[in-house]
C-alpha cells in the first residue's frame, strides 16, 4: 500500500501597526485566511482633522493583545500551532511601528518561533495572491496609498524591481488634501468618491479642468501630485471669491480630482505594462479601493484590446491589515534573529 506523505502547511501569524490601525492575521501558505482582526482609532482622529501619532500609538498599545487574541480565536488555534511570526517594521509612524515590533519580538522570545520582518509598502501588493490567484508574470504592480505611489516590475512572486514613484505628494495625499479643501474634513478619498458620484456632467454650468501631472512625460514612470493640490486650491479660492462655492462646484471639483488622479495612475501603469511587455497588472493599497480607479483600469484594458490580466484585491484587503503582511512573509520574507529587528519609519521601497 502506497503511503502518501502529508504536506506540512505553513501558518504565519502577522502583526501590522504602521499607522492608526492595529491588525493581526493568521494566514496559511500565503493564500488562505484563517483569521483576521483589525482595530482602528480613525473615529478618534477625525475630530483632529488627521492622525495624531501619539494618540494612535496609545490606542494601539491597548488594542494589540486583544487583536492578536481575536485573530487566533477566528483561526481556532493558539500560538503553539503557528509556524512563524511576521511583523511590519516600516515604513510608518515610529510610535505605532514600535507597538507591533516589540509585541512580535516578545512573542518570538517567549515562544521560540521564527520572526520575519516585513516592508509594509512592498507587502501591499501580496494582497493580490490571497485566494491563490493565478497571476501571470511578468507583472506591473502599482502600490497606491496615503503616503506612497510606487510602480514595480514583478518577474515572479519573489523578485521585484522598483520602476518609479512619487516625487512629492502621493495619490492618497492628493485625495486627502482635496477632501479638506472641499470641506470633507479627514474623510479623504471616500468623501471624494461619494461627491463625484453625485455630479451630473450634462447639467453642469461650469467647466473646470484640472491638470494631469507628468502624464505627458513619455519616458518617466514617476508621479507628482503637488501641482494638482495647488490647482484645486486655486479653483476653490476663485469660486469662493465669485460666491459660487456651493454643492454643484464641490461635486464637480470632486469629480475632476478623481478623474485627474485616476487618469495619471492608469496612464503611467499602462506605459510600464507596454514598456516591459507585462502579462498582468496588480494594483493595491488604500487608493486601490477607489471604484472609479478599478473601473477605469478595466475599461482602458478592454478599449485598447490588451490581453493583460487585471488584478485587484477585495476592498477590505486594500486598506491596512495584517493579511498581506503574512502573504509577503510567506512568498518573499525570511526569518532573522529577533534581537536584530527594529522599527524603521523611513524604510526604503526602492529595490
Amino acid at each position: 500500500m502506497e503511503v502518501v506523505k502529508k504536506i506540512k502547511r505553513m501558518k504565519i501569524l502577522a502583526i501590522e501597526s504602521s499607522c492608526d490601525e492595529t491588525a493581526c492575521a493568521m494566514v496559511e501558505d500565503g493564500v488562505k485566511i484563517l483569521g483576521s482582526a483589525v482595530a482602528t482609532s480613525a473615529a478618534m482622529h477625525e475630530k483632529y482633522g488627521g492622525i495624531v501619532p501619539e494618540v494612535a500609538a496609545r490606542e494601539q498599545l491597548k488594542c494589540v493583545i486583544p487583536t492578536i487574541q481575536e485573530a487566533l480565536k477566528q483561526a481556532h488555534t493558539d500560538l503553539e500551532a503557528i509556524d512563524s511570526l511576521a511583523v511590519t517594521i516600516g515604513p510608518g509612524l515610529i510610535g505605532s511601528l514600535l507597538i507591533g515590533v516589540e509585541t512580535a519580538k516578545t512573542i518570538a522570545l517567549a515562544s521560540g518561533k521564527p520572526l520575519i520582518p516585513v516592508n509594509h509598502v512592498l507587502a501591499h501588493m501580496y494582497a493580490n495572491f490571497i485566494g491563490d490567484q493565478r497571476i501571470e508574470f511578468p507583472a506591473i504592480s502599482l502600490v497606491v496609498s496615503g503616503g506612497h505611489t510606487e510602480l514595480f516590475l514583478m518577474t515572479n512572486k519573489k523578485d521585484l524591481k522598483w520602476l518609479g514613484g512619487t516625487l512629492d505628494d502621493a495619490a492618497g495625499e492628493a485625495f486627502d488634501k482635496a477632501a479638506r479643501l472641499l470641506g470633507f474634513g479627514s474623510r479623504g478619498g471616500v468623501a471624494i468618491q461619494e461627491a463625484a458620484s453625485k455630479y451630473q456632467i450634462e447639467k453642469s454650468k461650469y467647466q473646470i479642468k484640472l491638470p494631469r501631472p507628468m502624464l505627458d512625460k513619455n519616458n518617466e514612470l514617476n508621479f507628482s501630485f503637488s501641482g494638482l493640490k495647488t490647482a484645486i486650491l486655486r479653483e476653490v479660492n476663485k469660486m469662493k471669491e465669485k460666491q459660487q462655492f456651493g454643492n454643484e462646484i464641490i461635486q464637480q471639483l470632486a469629480f475632476e480630482v478623481q478623474e485627474a488622479i485616476t487618469d495619471v495612475l492608469v496612464g503611467k501603469t499602462l506605459r510600464a505594462v507596454k514598456q516591459y511587455n507585462a502579462k498582468s497588472i496588480l494594483i493595491s493599497g488604500g487608493v486601490a479601493a477607489n471604484l472609479r480607479l478599478r473601473e477605469k483600469f478595466i475599461s482602458t484594458v478592454n478599449n485598447q484590446r490588451l490581453t493583460t490580466q487585471f488584478c485587484v484585491p477585495p476592498v477590505h484587503l486594500c486598506t491596512d491589515n495584517a493579511v498581506y503582511i503574512a502573504a509577503y512573509a510567506y512568498f518573499r520574507g525570511y526569518a532573522v534573529d529577533w534581537r536584530e529587528i527594529t522599527a524603521v519609519p523611513d524604510l526604503s521601497v526602492e529595490i
